[in-house]
């Protein structure tokens, strides 16, 4: 019988030297304890892939010159020893292909936003994991913030009464200037539409301010209208967009995504306006909850302080004025999909807290907001359908 009291065993592909992303990933794993990174295919590029399972100090034969040899030698080895899930950390073009072979030679998944490439490589991914009932997450990390699931719980237990109004942004500066011609990374890939997809700016962190939004509230966006803009010359994909919502319970939304708001840092922040009052989050000081009430003032909520919801506290690791932030955040994604992974393959149900992360229907719902956004920003008439 095998043993499951135990650290999983994480399988990565992408994430070898030059990435940022990837040593997140590693990192945000290995908080807990609950993680071990034991293989992997870091690099397209064999060499490459071998000299960072170097770097990482994992064994020669655990290092593969691609994600497909690393499935299918993984798969042969004895339960004991074979990887447990599969960590995807590459550009966007490269979600789809490591994704599905996994799912479909029996590994779990987790996968970096957005989803993938495209909505046809969505809807296999869905049907896919409805087909295998294997667990699959989704890291937009942001969900993970203790202070995002206080707001989240909240509002579902009605403090808010019917939410009428979401604002949501994220700016950032940090294309500003034509980066991408300078050969930088992050830059290329992501301003390439062979290797981002559709979206530039929307893709990369509107996504993230749509699945906040709708993660926070509890509703779905059904309609929008969206202006997108390319403002650096020479650029392909947009590096601007400013998007209008209507969400399923008739409140109206406005979400804006920039990467060319120079001076910007990282400031993505959400308002939610209700009958009774409102809630307003923001990433760089994220410890503090803003809840206000018409005529009654300004209260702070604070991580680790006070009666908080269980989701807060089972996402909160250390005393009240001990700030923790974005790799604590994306730890709680892979802390929370490791033990419902445990869970899973003892045979038994995990948890509501566990299972407390994005998944692929969360993916589908991003992959749908990019096509829609970039269809939207085209068309003369005001508003267009999620469908």
């Amino acid at each position: 019988m095998s043993n499951y009291n135990r650290k999983m065993r994480m399988g990565m592909v992408g994430g070898g030297r030059g990435a940022f992303i990837g040593a997140v990933h590693r990192i945000a794993s290995r908080i807990d304890g609950e993680i071990e990174l034991v293989c992997g295919a870091f690099s397209s590029n064999p060499e490459k892939s071998k000299l960072s399972g170097q770097d990482l100090y994992l064994p020669e034969n655990r290092v593969y010159g691609s994600f497909e040899e690393m499935i299918l030698k993984e798969k042969e080895l004895p339960d004991g020893e074979r990887m447990d899930f599969v960590a995807i950390v590459t550009p966007n073009h490269v979600h789809f292909p490591p994704a599905k072979m996994a799912l479909e030679n029996g590994f779990p998944v987790v996968c970096d936003k957005p989803l993938c490439f495209s909505m046809e490589e969505a809807h296999e991914l869905v049907r896919l994991v409805e087909e295998t009932g294997l667990l699959f997450a989704l890291t937009h990390n942001y969900t993970g913030y203790p202070m995002v699931k206080e707001a989240r719980s909240r509002i579902k237990r009605g403090d808010l009464g019917k939410i009428r109004k979401v604002v949501v942004e994220y700016p950032q500066g940090w294309l500003s200037d034509f980066l991408e011609a300078s050969g930088q990374k992050q830059a290329s890939w992501r301003t390439d539409p062979s290797k981002s997809g559709k979206a530039g700016a929307m893709g990369d962190i509107g996504t993230h301010a749509e699945n906040l939004a709708e993660y926070i509230t509890g509703l779905k966006i059904t309609e929008i209208c969206a202006d997108l803009s390319t403002f650096v010359e020479g650029r392909q994909l947009d590096d601007d967009g400013n998007v209008l919502l209507h969400f399923d319970n008739g409140a109206k939304g406005i979400l804006q995504a920039s990467q060319i708001a120079n001076g910007e840092e990282n400031d993505l922040n959400i308002r939610v306006y209700g009958e009774k009052g409102s809630f307003a989050w923001r990433q760089m000081e994220p410890n503090t909850l803003t809840y206000r009430v018409q005529d009654e003032g300004t209260r702070l909520i604070r991580t680790g302080v006070g009666e908080l919801s269980a989701e807060a506290q089972h996402a909160t690791r250390i005393p009240a004025g001990h700030p923790e932030g974005y790799l604590e955040a994306f730890a709680n994604i892979y802390t929370n999909f490791a033990r419902a992974l445990r869970s899973s393959l003892k045979g038994e149900t995990p948890s509501e807290l566990d299972l407390d992360f994005p998944d692929v229907h969360d993916g589908l719902r991003g992959m749908a907001f990019v096509e829609a956004v970039v269809a939207a920003s085209q068309e003369p008439a005001k508003w267009y359908s999620i469908s």
